[in-house]
Order: C-alpha cells, then sequence, then structure tokens
C-alpha cells in the first residue's frame, strides 16, 4: 500500500477477445489512422502554403489539427500493435504517458473549440472591429493559453491516479489507459481522487461550454436582426462547421466523465471511448473542408500545382 510502484505494468483487456475480430479490428482502426494523418496533416499544409487561410480562424483550426493529431497518436497506434501482436501489456511508466498526452491534447482541444467560439463571435458580431480584436497577438495568446490549460490539466489527472497504490489487479478494462479505467483498479481510497476527477472535468467542460453558450446566443441574436438574409446565410455557413465540431466533441466527454468511477461501466463505455479518441480527430477535418470553400479552393490550387509539373513531365 506504501509504493504506488508495486505494480510495474498493466494488462489492457483491449475492444473484444475474439480472435476472429482481431484482424477485421485491426484493419478498421488503420483505415481510421491514415484518414486522420492525412486530414489533419493536409488541413495543416493547406493552411500553411496558402496564404489566403493566414486568418484567425484557420490559425486555430491548424491547431485543431495538430491536436487531433495528438492525441489520436497516443492512442491509436498502442490499439493497433495489440490487435496486431495480440500483445495487450503496458507498462506502468507507458501508461502514465499515455494517459497523461491523451488528457492533455483533448483538454487542449476544449479550450481551442472555446477560442474559436470566441473568434466566430467578434466575426459576426463585431465585424467591423474583427482585424483589430483578433490581432496576432491575441490569436497567439489565446493558443498558449489553451495549450497551458491542457497540460495543467492533466498533470493534475496524472499525480491525481498515479499517487494512488495499484497491488490488486493490473488488468485494465479498457483499450488505452484511460482515466476512470486505471482509477478503478486502484487499492487505496478513492474517494478524494474522484471528487478531483470530477470537480476539474466538471470545471473545464461546463466553463468552456457556457463560454461557447453565450457567443453563441450573442451571435443568433446578431443573426436575427440582420435585414437581408444573404448576410444571415454567410453567419450561418461561418458556424456551422465550429457547431457541429462542438457537438460531437462535448457530446461524447459528458457522456463518459461527467459521472464518479463508482457507476462507470466499462464495457458501456468502450464504444463511446472508441468515438472520441479516435473517431472525433478523424471526422474533423472533414466538418471543416466539406463545406468549406475557402479550403476546397485552397485543396484545388494545390492539385493544380502539382498536376503542372507532372504534365511537362509526360
Amino acid at each position: 500500500m506504501k509504493n504506488n510502484t508495486k505494480v510495474t505494468e498493466f494488462i489492457l483487456l483491449g475492444l473484444t477477445n475474439a480472435p476472429e475480430l482481431q484482424i477485421p479490428l485491426f484493419i478498421m482502426f488503420t483505415l481510421i489512422y491514415l484518414i486522420t494523418l492525412a486530414g489533419n496533416l493536409g488541413m495543416m499544409m493547406l493552411i500553411l502554403l496558402d496564404s489566403h487561410l493566414h486568418t484567425p480562424m484557420y490559425f486555430f483550426l491548424s491547431n485543431l489539427s495538430l491536436v487531433d493529431f495528438g492525441y489520436s497518436t497516443a492512442v491509436t497506434p498502442k490499439v493497433m500493435a495489440g490487435l496486431l501482436r495480440g500483445d495487450q501489456v503496458i507498462s506502468y511508466n507507458a501508461c502514465a504517458a499515455q494517459m497523461f498526452f491523451f488528457v492533455a491534447f483533448a483538454t487542449v482541444e476544449n479550450y481551442l473549440l472555446t477560442s474559436m467560439a470566441y473568434d466566430r463571435y467578434v466575426a459576426v458580431c463585431k465585424p467591423l472591429h474583427y482585424a483589430t480584436t483578433m490581432t496576432t497577438g491575441v490569436c497567439a495568446w489565446l493558443s498558449i493559453g489553451c495549450y497551458f490549460c491542457g497540460f495543467l490539466n492533466t498533470s493534475i489527472h496524472t499525480w491525481n491516479i498515479f499517487r494512488l497504490s495499484f497491488c490488486n489487479s493490473n488488468v485494465i478494462h479498457h483499450f488505452f489507459c484511460d482515466v476512470p479505467a486505471v482509477m478503478t483498479l486502484s487499492c487505496s481510497n478513492r474517494h478524494v481522487s474522484e471528487l478531483v476527477l470530477v470537480f476539474v472535468a466538471v470545471f473545464n467542460i461546463f466553463f468552456a461550454l457556457l463560454i461557447i453558450l453565450i457567443s453563441y446566443l450573442f451571435i443568433f441574436i446578431t443573426i436575427l436582426k440582420m435585414p437581408s438574409v444573404e448576410g444571415y446565410l454567410k453567419a450561418i455557413s461561418t458556424c456551422v462547421s465550429h457547431l457541429t465540431a462542438v457537438s460531437i466533441f462535448y457530446g461524447s466527454f459528458i457522456f463518459m466523465y461527467i459521472q464518479p468511477t463508482s457507476s462507470y461501466s466499462m464495457d458501456t463505455d468502450k464504444i463511446a471511448s472508441v468515438f472520441y479518441s479516435m473517431i472525433i480527430p478523424m471526422l474533423n477535418p472533414l466538418v471543416y473542408s466539406l463545406r468549406n470553400k475557402d479550403v476546397k479552393n485552397a485543396f484545388n490550387k494545390v492539385v493544380e500545382k502539382v498536376k503542372l509539373p507532372l504534365s511537362f513531365t509526360s
């Protein structure tokens, strides 16, 4: 009980014990991860290369793509390796590192979505002051604040979990080292740790949601006052992608984390975990590109630049 390193490694049970599902799941997760890499790294490259995308909205979007790439990479490669080799063992330190980076990037995304809501508020409600309000310095400080909150939050959670003693079971009923799943293994008194988990998670999610809701309340009030249908539709179109990303992200995280570990259902929540750890990072680039003319134009320019040298060589 005195030494929390009695357990030197953990065993991840994964998604299923059925051998016939291992290869199909490996193929599915590999495709998801490749699409995630292509989508997020591609979005970052488009924003970097096209000067028309050097605006506050796309600055935050490039950071969102970086974060999605980060927290997908913290989970998916280990899951793929486990499915391929059948080896679900993860060392104590690797488990702590996986939890640290996953929680860090997920929290950064939480606050990036909040910053993007504020950006949309200024763009719709105060368009004449947009350039002077959303300056390069303001965007940089907002971004730095997101990363600071993310790594502060993950430091609290990781310390809160791994200060506990693990001396009974080392079998994690999950496919990665998620906070509630690891906490349930502790043989220490978890009451304080559970309170810290719930309080910090509630604060991060609902503080961010409060800012987003207030921003969109003002946005919708402004939109309703617009005299022209064209202006109305343009304002709505600038917010649809962000609202979609917010709904997907917070819906899954609220389902997962705003509950004490005593009522935490491992088997039920594995599907939700797949969704927020693997599917959301894949969906965000699609959400922001499918209905976005600027991103489509930038992509077409890149394709044309690639086609031009190829036509000469042929």
